[in-house]
């Protein structure tokens, strides 16, 4: 005979999250539903009475594990309904293993890479009590000055779409219940990426037809993919701040996209409503983002304070508190809470252990871009070189090179360029090393002379360079985007020596790199890069390994082009390399040396220094034969592109095969290019293979100007190629 325990658990199996959650619901007070709408920042004695009485659903920002399962208990055991708390973390781009910044995982170019990294953050994560993680970023960003561009996925919607799913699926396994598993988070919704000049919490000014045909497009594909919860932005969106825009949080989200998780505030996001000028006092802003369809308050406390005489004064309807309970209820039966809310650190891994560190090393080689190489300098030979100077503070900086958002990294882990080169010399090879000055802001000469003298004893001098990882970051937003401090004249000073200069670029965002371009034979930029950064630096520097990460977003020439991305618009007057006009000085004077009227700058031209998904290799890739199934579709069929890719080169590397369509003529004016697939193609020298693309008649959907959905007759275009500046080209036509 079956206890009574035990037939509750049998029910608890077969009975839906949905369906327990409303039963619970129904044995609720308000000021218990009003608690699991509340999230606190941190844990501790102080909380546990709020806990017992049911006024806390989520904490934030605890990672002790017995002080989690204590508030754990507590809420099971002690309050009234035992109802389990969501524990939420910044867990970004790894917890205690560090991987690449979110930016340089989006230049791996690779979901399979991205999804790994995520899952080993959650496990690591979840060994800690933590079982909700706010990421991951999706924000489309076409302006590098912005800090939060570090922990983006890049400018193009596709790459962010797929890339963002699969961060989703690393996070959250394929069941929330699942030990290892976290719920992830898709923010900020929406439009925080288009900030006024790439200033945090600014507003954002988008048309809703760009909004739906960019912006909108990986957060759709995240909820698409079982994202638990999406998080409100902090910005303002066509005058309407996120968190009370009920456009976004209930048209879009949950009308047209059916999503069933929740929505949480950005920190403190809802009381801004009052400093926004959107509501008169603390009041009004709960009102405001109740009604537009925020669930959880993040860390402030109006919901608490403010709801309950709302719903007495007849202004808001406890029918709507409900609906947002039920929300943030759904989520914590799906994520096993109710059975098991309580974490045995031993059942996990050990964190950053053997296998973390090497998928660590091996995203950072994805990640890395190899944009100039002349000579080519690079790789180099151990075989060959009696004398290696390593300068520049970044090559010996376990903290610097693990990034922003990092709040359980630890840079005694991190495994630096300097021990890395030192263990890749060995015995063959002498290191000099130089710092080269005291810090990267730094403007004093100091250790500039140290530098100079080990480059002059060198056969080539390692440079690392860039930003320190506070420099970028939520409100690290930079006006000019130049390398900082003395940097420049260090490199000016090291290239007069004559040994040539590998340049190796840490950074959260692109620089402008233009003043030094012409000093250095190589530049290598490894954005942030984790843990494992140095010996996969090392190991690409040296030939261990060939550099195959594609750039996810344009780099400018001069921060005056921004915002500048490779699929604009055509406008009615296009630059091209024949119709722009020069501007010189010559002799004092400006001189105008041809002749035209298109969209460019006249001292910065129309092209970037370096384009969306350009990256170079150790080999060459030549790609021909682009043949296509068909030069007319029909609506509801699909066309299939082939193209043949061979490495012509004398060494084994992947490359990054990129799609590229435009179509033509459109109900609203469409981009010159959109990226519509990719794939990482490993090949051996001399080895070459057929790669297909699949492309519906729907991937050629947009948004018109009644905002419908739509793909159109008409003529298009379509390139593969290794960037998007593509190699073949090739046109059809879709027909009714």
């Amino acid at each position: 005979m079956l206890h009574n325990l035990q037939i509750e658990e049998m029910h608890a199996e077969v009975e839906s999250p949905e369906k327990r959650a409303r039963a619970l619901l129904g044995q609720m007070t308000l000021e218990e539903k009003i608690g699991q709408l509340s999230q606190v920042n941190g844990s501790g004695h102080h909380l546990h009475d709020d806990i017992r009485a049911g006024r806390i659903g989520s904490i934030l920002n605890e990672v002790n594990v017995d002080e989690i399962n204590e508030a754990q208990r507590i809420a099971l055991k002690e309050s009234r309904l035992g109802i389990p708390l969501l524990i939420g973390r910044d867990v970004i781009h790894g917890f205690k293993t560090i991987f690449p910044i979110p930016l340089g995982q989006a230049a791996t170019w690779d979901t399979e890479s991205v999804r790994a990294a995520a899952a080993v953050a959650a496990l690591e994560a979840a060994s800690k009590g933590v079982n909700w993680t706010f990421a991951p970023m999706i924000d489309i960003t076409r302006d590098p000055r912005w800090g939060r561009i570090a922990e983006s996925l890049g400018e193009d919607p596709l790459l962010c779409s797929k890339l963002g799913a699969a961060m989703i699926e690393g996070f959250q396994g394929s069941r929330l219940s699942d030990a290892g598993s976290i719920a992830a988070c898709a923010k900020h919704f929406a439009g925080y990426g288009a900030v006024e000049s790439g200033l945090d919490y600014a507003t954002a000014n988008i048309p809703e037809n760009e909004l739906r045909n960019v912006y909108l497009t990986p957060f759709k594909a995240a909820a698409d993919a079982g994202v638990a919860t999406f998080m409100a932005s902090f910005s303002d969106l066509n005058g309407v701040p996120a968190s009370g825009n009920e456009f976004l949080m209930k048209q879009v989200l949950r009308d047209e996209w059916g999503f069933g998780g929740f929505v949480v505030s950005d920190w403190d996001s809802i009381k801004e409503l009052t400093v926004h000028g959107f509501a008169a006092d603390d009041r009004q802003a709960a009102y405001e983002a109740a009604s537009a369809g925020v669930d959880m308050e993040m860390a402030s406390s109006l919901y608490r304070e403010q709801l309950p005489a709302l719903i007495e004064s007849g202004k808001l309807s406890e029918s709507r508190i409900d609906e947002m309970v039920l929300n943030v209820l759904r989520i914590k039966y799906e994520s096993g809470l109710f059975e098991n809310a309580y974490t045995d650190p031993h059942r996990f891994p050990a964190l950053v252990n053997a296998d973390h560190r090497k998928l660590a090393k091996a995203v950072a080689i994805k990640s890395c871009v190899l944009l100039k190489n002349d000579g080519p300098v690079l790789p180099l030979s151990v075989e060959h070189l009696s004398d290696i100077a390593v300068i520049g503070p970044l090559a010996d900086d376990g903290y610097e090179q693990l990034g922003t958002w990092v709040f359980d990294g630890e840079s005694h882990h991190s495994h630096t360029c300097l021990r890395a080169i030192y263990e890749m010399a060995g015995d063959k090879a002498r290191v000099h090393w130089a710092p080269g000055m005291r810090g990267l802001r730094c403007r004093e000469s100091v250790g500039l002379n140290d530098a100079v003298a080990a480059a002059e004893q060198s056969d080539v001098a390692l440079l690392f360079m860039g930003e320190e990882s506070i420099l970028s970051g939520e409100a690290h937003c930079r006006a000019d985007i130049d390398l900082p401090g003395q940097q420049e004249a260090l490199i000016e000073a090291v290239a007069a020596t004559g040994t040539p200069i590998v340049l190796v670029v840490m950074a959260g965002r692109p620089l402008t790199l233009g003043k030094i371009l012409d000093k250095v034979a190589a530049v290598l930029y490894a954005w942030h890069p984790g843990t494992m950064g140095g010996p996969a630096i090392a190991d690409i520097l040296f030939g261990k390994e060939s550099p195959s990460g594609k750039l996810p977003v344009s780099f400018p020439r001069v921060v005056g082009q921004i915002p500048i991305y490779y699929s604009r618009k055509n406008t009615g007057r296009p630059p091209s390399h024949d119709s722009i006009t020069h501007i010189d000085e010559i002799d004092g004077k400006a001189e105008q040396t041809s002749l035209g009227m298109s969209a460019f700058h006249l001292d910065a031209g129309f092209t970037p220094q370096f384009h969306f998904g350009y990256g170079l290799s150790y080999t060459k890739f030549a790609y021909r034969d682009m043949s296509l199934s068909t030069h007319q579709l029909r609506m509801g069929e699909t066309l299939t592109l082939r193209c043949v890719v061979e490495n012509i080169g004398e060494r084994t590397s992947e490359e990054v095969v990129q799609l590229y369509i435009r179509d033509l003529v459109g109900n609203v004016t469409r981009p010159v290019r959109e990226l519509k697939g990719f794939q990482r193609l490993p090949l051996q020298p001399g080895e070459s293979r057929e790669v297909t693309f699949a492309l519906h008649t729907d991937d050629l959907a947009f948004y018109d100007r009644r905002m419908e959905l739509v793909t159109e007759a008409g003529g298009f275009h379509a390139w593969i190629g290794s960037s998007s500046d593509p190699e073949l080209w090739a046109e059809f036509e879709v027909v009714d």
